[in-house]
């Protein structure tokens, strides 16, 4: 339980960090994320990240750590690429509408596509899915922080009323999670267009809400 609540606190972190810039690091980096992609965590040891990267094992423990800090290290450069690739997507639009759109689908796309998170629910659910349900809280709480001070950003440069995001962001993220856990349903979201025609029709009215 204690190494889950270390987990699930590796997106706050990602959204406040800047980690140093360290070539080695990346390169053993790089390595752990294919290991982890090709075979999953349970069945991933520090001697096969090592070997993918061409370093020795003491190597990796000096500059990384053990296999849950490899993880971890892991885990938390992909949240800063996540909330790169969102805020990148966004950056340019000129209303909180349409930011909100283009949030929502770089974000189920971003999750839809991740090689990691994909791997992982196909190769070992029973490792990933608690981190999207019942364990998710830390995590859970950051991403929508992290979407809902977005969305009170895009209020301010348009000069509206600052209203509370919250709601919005929250459902934005139990929503994409829903979406990621069982993609069976009556909305076709099979391609961004889809997804951003949804996020218009069912989000964007609720920003009005008071």
């Amino acid at each position: 339980m204690a190494a889950r609540s270390a987990d699930e606190t590796l997106l706050a972190r990602a959204l406040v960090e800047i980690p140093p810039s360290d070539a080695l690091n990346e390169q053993i980096l790089d390595a752990a994320r294919e290991q982890f992609v090709t075979f999953g965590l349970r069945r991933s040891t520090v001697d096969d990240v090592a070997k993918r990267a061409k370093v020795s094992r003491v190597t990796v423990y000096r500059r990384i750590g053990n296999k849950d800090g490899l993880v971890s290290a892991c885990l938390l450069r992909e949240y800063r690429r996540f909330v790169a690739d969102v805020d990148e997507a966004v950056a340019s639009l000129p209303t909180i509408e349409d930011r909100l759109v283009a949030g929502f689908v770089a974000v189920l796309k971003h999750i839809r596509e991740h090689p990691l998170v994909g791997g992982l629910l196909r190769l070992e659910p029973e490792t990933l899915l608690p981190f999207l349900t019942l364990e998710s809280g830390p995590a859970f709480v950051a991403m929508r922080e992290y979407l809902a001070d977005r969305l009170r950003h895009a209020q301010r440069a348009e000069g509206r009323p600052e209203t509370d995001p919250t709601p919005v962001a929250e459902l934005m993220v139990r929503i994409t999670v829903s979406f990621l856990l069982n993609p069976v349903s009556c909305f076709e979201l099979d391609d961004d267009e889809q997804v951003g025609a949804f996020a218009r029709r069912y989000l964007v009215p609720l920003l009005s809400v008071r």
